[in-house]
């Protein structure tokens, strides 16, 4: 059976309910991952799990090697990618703290990344098709996993991937929010267009840590934000305990 790769951002660096079976140190054409591949059982079903921001959660967003950490899954066997990501939401609704949204949609407004495989030593140019740039049937697989776990899950919204590691102006918000995003994150592209580029069924719970820049009473607090993804964090696993069987 070919494992599910967990893809865990802030909040998410260890996977409880993972039993564990090794963890491989393991190396890539394009460096290393950010994290040992922690393999193991959820359900009996098997899984690879990475941490997006290393071990001990110090890499920021700017500085993740995306590559190698796509590479690194899908040398491991995995064909589809579970990704978790911490946001700010935008649009009323969406800005209320421990919401759960799986997005359809993202616009990228990341920069200085390396954001591709296929700018070396080519035989031919490549392009692939980013129209829509989540695997669909993992989505439904997530909001059917959310609605079995009993959770509110938005099943549409627009991902704003912003360069980080600072959060966002107000202004800046505003017009994300006028590009049509509902949520903004630091850490969704390049890794959904590199998953693309290799082929994996990629797909996203983002889960809203606060509201994002202008939308909240006051000023953003790093504390505030830091229980919010603990207490979040909670609904994100009861999903993905629904998901990884399913996926």
């Amino acid at each position: 059976m070919t494992a599910v790769a967990l893809i865990g951002g802030t909040g998410l660096t260890v996977l409880e309910g993972l039993e564990v079976l090794r963890r491989d140190t393991v190396d890539t054409p394009w460096g290393a991952p950010s994290a040992p591949l922690v393999h193991g059982l959820v359900h009996g079903c098997p899984v690879v799990f990475l941490a997006r921001h290393g071990p001990a959660g110090t890499i920021p967003p700017h500085r993740v090697n995306y590559r190698a950490n796509l590479s690194a899954l899908q040398e491991a066997g995995a064909r589809r990618v579970i990704a978790v990501n911490a946001v700010g939401g935008i649009r009323p609704g969406l800005d209320v703290p421990g919401r759960l949204v799986v997005p359809h949609q993202i616009v990228d407004y990341t920069y200085g990344r390396a954001h591709t495989f296929f700018e070396d030593d080519l035989e031919h140019v490549v392009h692939v098709d980013f129209t829509e740039p989540y695997c669909q049937p993992l989505r439904e697989t997530l909001i059917e996993a959310g609605r079995r776990a009993g959770l509110e899950v938005v099943g549409r919204g627009v991902y704003g991937a912003t360069q980080g590691p600072r959060l966002e102006t107000a202004a800046e918000v505003d017009r994300l929010e006028r590009d049509g995003c509902d949520i903004v994150g630091m850490t969704g592209m390049p890794e959904a267009s590199l998953a693309r580029e290799l082929g994996l069924c990629y797909a996203a719970i983002a889960l809203v840590a606060n509201a994002a820049a202008g939308r909240g009473p006051g000023v953003l607090s790093m504390e505030e934000i830091e229980r919010n993804l603990r207490e979040g964090m909670r609904s994100v696993r009861s999903l993905l305990e629904q998901a990884i069987p399913l996926a």
